[in-house]
């Protein structure tokens, strides 16, 4: 099984990559690869055949094949968007379109993915929305999309998504009754639930979604740091792939929130936090999740850990240098 690991490395313009041991989980730099301007967040299609990767000094969105063999990325095509930030990247659950929204403009944008696995002009859909648009979800059917948005956004965006256009839903938003600031989400594949981790509250909540609708109900907030910790801010949230797990990064406490998600129920149950290098804003990990990336933007470092099946804690493992400011983490098993 050929595995490799993707790091933005923002000052540097540069996208490194790592061969991963699936057995030991200890990395191997490949090389960098040039990008135009300062690479930040990444994104995989459903085939795991090509990488898409947003420029936050340019507002560009670049496509890349990877080579199934040696990790390498190489180069298809880069869009002009002529918007600001783009801070989350994800195709459809077909692959077909590229979706991504944009924390400065305000905006979400699709564009149609050719043969090719390139991102391409003209584009399809664009979306205003309110101030720091940030993440996005799209359920099992492909039917409905979620965009949640940092404060002053402050709300959770229900889309509709149709053949590349995405449309307010009915009602268009989640609210909030304070300062919240939902910043990813995702969709639990089995348990009927959503789950957002929250920027400014330091917090996630778990919503139930109702497929009929395409609409999201919260049902519980949890902190995602110690009750007597003030200050710092969520950032990157992912699932675990067993989906008995949810994990957010703690900007300024330096440390990954792990919870425990009931199967019955979708409820969260804290299992504590986990110490990380400096301000860690993403993380990822490897497809069995047996292992644990998380890269500390402040020290230019990344960590790997081990993940207890059993508990979800996390067991350091191995620290690397990167380069100059770590953005993004993205493991990849090419298909």
């Amino acid at each position: 099984m050929a595995l490799f690991l993707y790091l933005s490395l923002l000052k540097e313009e540069k996208i490194a990559w790592y061969r991963v041991d699936p057995q030991s989980g200890e990395l191997a730099l490949q090389g960098k690869v040039p990008v135009p301007g300062e690479p930040s967040v990444q994104g995989v299609d459903p085939s795991r055949r090509f990488l898409y990767a947003a420029i936050r000094s340019t507002g560009q969105l670049c496509s890349f094949r990877i080579d199934p063999q040696s990790g390498q990325l190489e180069h298809l095509h880069t869009i002009n968007t002529g918007l600001e930030d783009p801070a989350y990247m994800a195709t459809d659950h077909t692959g077909r379109y590229l979706i991504t929204p944009y924390y400065a403009s305000g905006k979400v944008t699709v564009y149609a993915i050719g043969n090719d696995g390139a991102a391409r002009e003209p584009l399809l859909s664009s979306l205003h929305t309110a101030p720091h648009a940030h993440g996005f979800a799209i359920d099992q059917s492909n039917r409905y999309a979620f965009v949640p948005h940092t404060c002053p956004g402050n709300s959770v965006w229900q889309l509709t998504f149709a053949d590349g256009i995405l449309q307010s839903n009915t009602p268009p938003r989640v609210e909030f009754d304070r300062e919240v600031g939902p910043r990813h989400l995702h969709i639990h594949p089995e348990n009927g639930c959503a789950y957002s981790d929250n920027e400014q509250d330091n917090s996630v909540t778990a919503y139930r979604f109702d497929p009929a609708s395409g609409t999201l109900t919260p049902f519980q907030t949890l902190s995602t740091v110690p009750d007597d910790y003030q200050g710092g801010a969520c950032a990157r949230m992912e699932l675990h792939p067993s989906g008995r797990f949810l994990y957010a990064t703690n900007r300024g406490h330096d440390s990954l929130a792990g919870f425990r998600i009931d199967p019955q129920s979708g409820a969260l149950e804290s299992i504590g936090q986990f110490p990380t290098e400096e301000n860690p804003r993403s993380f990822h990990f490897d497809p069995q999740g047996r292992f644990l990336y998380a890269a500390g933007e402040s020290n230019d470092r990344l960590r790997a850990y081990r993940v207890d099946d059993q508990s979800g804690a996390l067991d350091p493992l191995h620290t690397y240098e990167t380069g100059h400011v770590p953005w993004w983490v993205q493991v990849v098993e090419p298909g």
